[in-house]
């Protein structure tokens, strides 16, 4: 009995959070591996959530969606197309990125933000636009990420909200990316 009960306030704060329940979706068929990192109000497609499989060390930003299945073709054939979606090991997915049907985005992948993916992006590269296309590969991508990096601009973690940043800190992180246009935060 308490189990049950349980199990309805966890739906009921899911719903209210508007975060998808993952261990109904595994329950379901959505294949899920280790250290999966889903920011708030992520979609996975509910209806076909066991045509979706997410590797290992994934992050998906604020609103991202996975969807499995099209209707937009049922009025008038009477069918939704189906379509299995693959995200490799070490992706990380942009906030407010869509993922198609028949989406398959390989290892050691990064899509940038707004991106709407239809098709496969390979194993190492960075991926981004409406439909994404390829960048460069994801060395090349952190290769000119790490050039960037100084000592002066870059914040270990007593400068994120999880550890109660100060004022000061903020002030000085704010000064810092104006001055060199980025900065970085462990």
């Amino acid at each position: 009995m308490k189990a049950a009960i349980r199990s309805i306030v966890s739906r009921f704060i899911d719903r209210l959070r508007d975060e998808p329940n993952l261990p109904r979706l595994k329950k379901m068929g959505l294949v899920v591996g280790r250290n999966l990192k889903m920011m708030s109000q992520c979609r996975i497609d509910f209806a076909h959530c066991w045509h979706i499989s997410i590797g290992d060390d994934v992050t998906l930003a604020p609103r991202v969606h996975i969807l499995a299945h099209d209707a937009s073709m049922h009025t008038h054939l009477g069918y939704t197309r189906i379509g299995n979606v693959r995200i490799g090991d070490r992706v990380f997915i942009g906030a407010s990125t869509t993922i198609l049907p028949g989406a398959d985005i390989g290892n050691d992948c990064i899509i940038g933000a707004g991106s709407v993916v239809s098709r496969s992006i390979p194993a190492g590269y960075v991926a981004a636009g409406n439909p994404a296309r390829i960048l460069m590969t994801t060395d090349e991508y952190l290769t000119k990420q790490q050039a960037r990096m100084t000592d002066a601009n870059c914040f270990d973690e007593s400068f994120t909200v999880s550890r109660h940043v100060q004022r000061p800190q903020k002030e000085q992180m704010i000064t810092t990316t104006d001055e060199q246009g980025f900065s970085f935060v462990k």
